[in-house]
C-alpha cells in the first residue's frame, strides 16, 4: 500500500516540475519572440537551474519507488518536496508575468 502512495506521489511531483519546465520554456519563448523581451528572457535564464533540480529530485523519486518501504518513503518525501517547491516557483512566475487580458 505505501508502494502505492509513493507511485502516486512521485508521478504528481513530475508533473508538477514538468508542468514549471514547460511554462517556463513557454515564457522563454514568447519573450524571445518579442521585441523588448530580454527582461523576461533573462529571469526565466535564472530560473531554469531550480526548475531542472525539481525535475531531477521528482525523477529520482519515482525511481525510488521501485526499493523496499524505506526507499518509498524516502521517495515520499522529495517527490512531495520537489512537488512543492516547483509549485511555489511556478505560482511566483505566474503572478510576476500575469496579464490582465
Amino acid at each position: 500500500m505505501i508502494n502505492l502512495i509513493a507511485i502516486l506521489v512521485a508521478i504528481a511531483g513530475v508533473l508538477a516540475t514538468l508542468g514549471h519546465l514547460g511554462y517556463l520554456a513557454m515564457l522563454n519563448n514568447a519573450a524571445n519572440k518579442r521585441a523588448g523581451g530580454a527582461p523576461i528572457a533573462q529571469y526565466v535564464k535564472s530560473r531554469w537551474a531550480l526548475a531542472g533540480g525539481t525535475t531531477a529530485v521528482s525523477l529520482v523519486a519515482w525511481l525510488f519507488t521501485a526499493g523496499g518501504t524505506g526507499m518509498d518513503i524516502l521517495a515520499i518525501i522529495l517527490a512531495a518536496g520537489s512537488g512543492a517547491v516547483a509549485t511555489k516557483s511556478l505560482q511566483s512566475t505566474q503572478a510576476r508575468y500575469r496579464s490582465g487580458g
